[in-house]
């Protein structure tokens, strides 16, 4: 993101050699086993699907059912916020039936498409036309800084939907039409997987409600501030060491601020994320002798969470125990 425009020449360049037959390579290697390639059989008569990263990967997964091939692009392990496409990269977005993307968080997304211009592609933004949440003042600030360095991509909204289960579910929908549009023909079983899908986000959203309904305290600290829609949909009050992007690290005067709330507030767990390094949240945890948990943001399945067979209902079934414990000390 960061160097998304200083890399576009190269990534045009590179992507005209695959048109033109060259077959450049990409670098971007790693790969979830679910999310590779779909072989020339296995494409046979069935869409061509790509997303960007897990939970959108999910999701479109459990609405194609088998009338698509569905990838993403974001490697299992790599943090989406950094992630940036290859010219290989950029060639699948060209060719693809369906274009799915969360929206805010893929900051290179909004070019890759303007660069791959196919006319019978359909692109779904699956957060568009949500009611999204801005970033407090401190996140407002560090992103700010960002934008001097030369990110891409919105820094003031919050992209994290996917962690609200009925903001999922408005997810799903939008998944579910822009594959209607792409293959009308199976429609009936894109709104048939769609549905049933929706209804195991609506039970999860019943085990949200009533997990955390009576819980002793609503405030938990994290690392990350990607729990914005999730607190606010059940009550609670998340309260962030750094800000929206998870790179971005806090002031000192922000993390000493931090550390007097938890002792003030007796916090007893400070969260931290997958995918990204614990060192602040540990650093709040040492400084106040609580312990640390993970609340994890389902930007990408860890190898561990693989080994588990996790995938988002399940980590969320996890999120959700860690929160009623944390929330009870």
């Amino acid at each position: 993101m960061n160097t998304w425009f200083k890399k576009s020449f190269v990534l045009s360049a590179g992507l005209a050699l695959i048109l033109s037959g060259c077959g450049a390579k990409s670098d971007n290697t790693a790969t979830n086993a679910s999310q590779t390639e779909p072989n020339a059989a296995q494409t046979a008569d069935k869409l061509n699907v790509v997303t960007t990263f897990y939970p959108m990967y999910e999701f479109t997964k459990q609405v194609a059912g088998d009338h698509a091939n569905v990838i993403a692009l974001i490697p299992a392990g790599a943090e989406p916020h950094d992630w940036e496409p290859s010219a290989k990269d950029m060639a699948q977005v060209k060719d693809a039936d369906v274009f799915v993307y969360n929206g805010i968080v893929e900051g290179w997304a909004e070019q890759a498409l303007s660069s791959t211009s196919n006319n019978k592609r359909v692109v779904v933004e699956a957060s568009k036309g949500l009611n999204l949440m801005e970033g407090t003042a401190e996140e407002e600030e560090g992103e700010e800084a960002h934008a001097e360095e030369g990110h891409d991509h919105d820094h003031v909204m919050d992209p994290h939907v996917w962690l609200n289960p009925v903001l999922a579910q408005k997810e799903v929908e939008s998944i579910e039409a822009g594959l209607v549009a792409a293959d009308p023909a199976n429609k009936a079983d894109y709104e048939k997987n769609a549905d049933a899908y929706i209804a195991k986000l609506k039970e999860l959203d019943t085990e949200f409600k009533t997990g955390l309904k009576d819980v002793k305290r609503k405030d938990f600290i994290t690392q990350h501030a990607a729990f914005g829609y999730l607190a606010k949909q059940y009550g609670l009050t998340q309260v962030p060491i750094a800000g929206l992007s998870p790179e971005q690290e806090p002031t000192p005067d922000k993390l000493a601020g931090i550390i007097k709330f938890a002792k003030e507030n007796n916090v007893k767990t400070i969260f931290f994320e997958t995918l990204v390094d614990p060192k602040v949240a540990e650093t709040v945890a040492t400084e106040i002798g609580s312990k640390t948990d993970v609340l994890n943001p389902l930007e990408g399945l860890t190898d561990e969470d693989k080994q588990k067979n996790l995938d988002y209902l399940g980590v969320m079934k996890n999120n959700l125990e860690a929160l009623k414990k944390a929330l009870n000390e």
